[in-house]
């Protein structure tokens, strides 16, 4: 009878909640946080699962620019550099964080086509 509970039934394996919503970002940790940082009096149990997986989706979403920037550039960045980059070129990335100033990270190579120099035309003799 070693195993069993109260109500009969064998008890299986236990499995992490981040397995469980099929995510890599701990769901355990993210809701021990949640609690201990007097965000609010109570937390409920999906709120931890739903942050997790947006935090995943961002960092997924963030993470492919620097490989991207290393092989195109075939130069080291540094970190706001690359931050700004991936940033300022995903859509829905610059909306999220439209108000935000990265300390280091530069502009975005630009260049306006109004400031260029006026192509002439060669005169035919």
């Amino acid at each position: 009878m070693s195993g069993r509970g109260k109500g009969g039934k064998v008890k299986g394996k236990a499995k992490s909640r981040s397995s469980r919503a099929g995510l890599q970002f701990p769901v355990g940790r993210i809701h021990r946080l949640l609690r201990k940082g007097n965000y609010a009096e109570r937390v409920g149990a999906g709120a931890p699962v739903y942050l997790a997986a947006v935090m995943e989706y961002l960092a997924l979403r963030f993470s492919s620019w620097p490989v991207t920037l290393l092989v195109t550039t075939r130069r080291r960045v540094s970190f706001p550099v690359i931050c700004q980059l991936a940033i300022r070129n995903d859509e829905e990335l610059n909306k999220l964080l439209s108000g935000v100033t990265i300390a280091q990270g530069g502009v975005l190579p630009n260049i306006q086509l109004s400031s260029s120099p006026k192509k002439t035309e060669k005169k035919s003799a």
